[in-house]
């Protein structure tokens, strides 16, 4: 069974121009790939797969530009595999097409396939290209490593996910009677109403940070564009949005806890999410 653990992780200076080697070689790779696939199918009408991509990066791409021997070749060639993902899930659900990385956007990520390891003893985490990074290890695991994903926040933070194969089993199911499965109702009004007549308030906490929010949005739309100071501006709003993101995660992950917790079974109602984050009000 597979099972995702996220750690903050504490380079020093070299290593994040390391990570942001690695984020800048890896997001080429995906924009190159992905301009390749659409090329190719609008001149011949069929896709160039993932083997082709690779054998054209490793013998005519990477020779071309060689600061991308500076990046980790594993996590180049994952970003082939996301963007051949991204086509299959794509005319597999009809999600929406792949869209290009931007340089400009804060939030950063690559994935480490293998040749990383984990020391809990130490508190460290060794990367390939970079090195032992101190992390906080607050939960420990056990099994066989896979994809490792390094991450940037928007207010500068560096993450990594490790993706872990316990290689156990999945659970069978439990048997439940009516008593032991509980219906939950989201609302607009009241977070949840629970069908053992419980109302679980909605903690609003985006009303409570608005007025606040507000003003720093001011500040960032009088700052000149591309100045030090305008950066700081988004830097400041930027952590009122992770703020209220945290609030938010650890009230859903508290409530969700303590009722699986109290029930064999939960029902809940399908929602058309997407139609209701169009809705102003709603979203908020």
């Amino acid at each position: 069974m597979l099972k995702a653990y996220k750690y903050r992780i504490y380079p020093n200076q070299k290593q994040k121009e390391m990570i942001k080697i690695h984020f800048g070689a890896c997001r080429f790779v995906y924009n190159w790939a992905l301009e390749q696939k659409i090329k190719t199918y609008e001149q011949t009408k069929k896709s160039i797969s993932r083997f082709d991509l690779q054998h054209i990066l490793v013998h005519e791409v990477k020779p071309s530009n060689e600061w991308l021997k500076e990046a980790n070749s594993q996590a180049l060639l994952a970003s082939l595999v996301n963007v051949e993902s991204a086509f299959t899930k794509f005319f597999r659900e009809k999600s929406g097409f792949p869209n290009f990385k931007s340089k400009k956007n804060p939030v950063q990520s690559y994935q480490m396939p293998q040749h990383y390891s984990v020391d809990f003893e130490k508190q460290i985490i060794k990367l390939p290209k970079i090195g032992e990074v101190k992390t906080i290890l607050h939960r420990r695991f056990e099994g066989k490593l896979k994809t490792a994903t390094i991450s940037r926040s928007s207010t500068g933070k560096y993450y990594i996910s490790i993706l872990v194969d316990n290689e156990n089993d999945i659970p069978n199911k439990q048997n439940f009677s009516e008593s032991t499965t509980i219906g939950i109702d989201v609302g607009i009004k009241d977070f949840a109403v629970i069908s053992n007549g419980e109302k679980v308030e909605n903690p609003k906490y985006l009303q409570n940070s608005l007025k606040r929010m507000k003003v720093l949005q001011k500040r960032v739309s009088r700052k000149v564009k591309g100045s030090k100071n305008r950066n700081k501006a988004i830097q400041h709003l930027s952590k009122i949005h992770e703020t209220i993101s945290n609030q938010r995660n650890n009230f859903q992950h508290q409530l969700s806890f303590r009722l699986i917790s109290e029930n064999q079974a939960v029902a809940l109602e399908t929602l058309n999410v997407k139609g209701m984050v169009k809705n102003h009000c709603l979203a908020q």
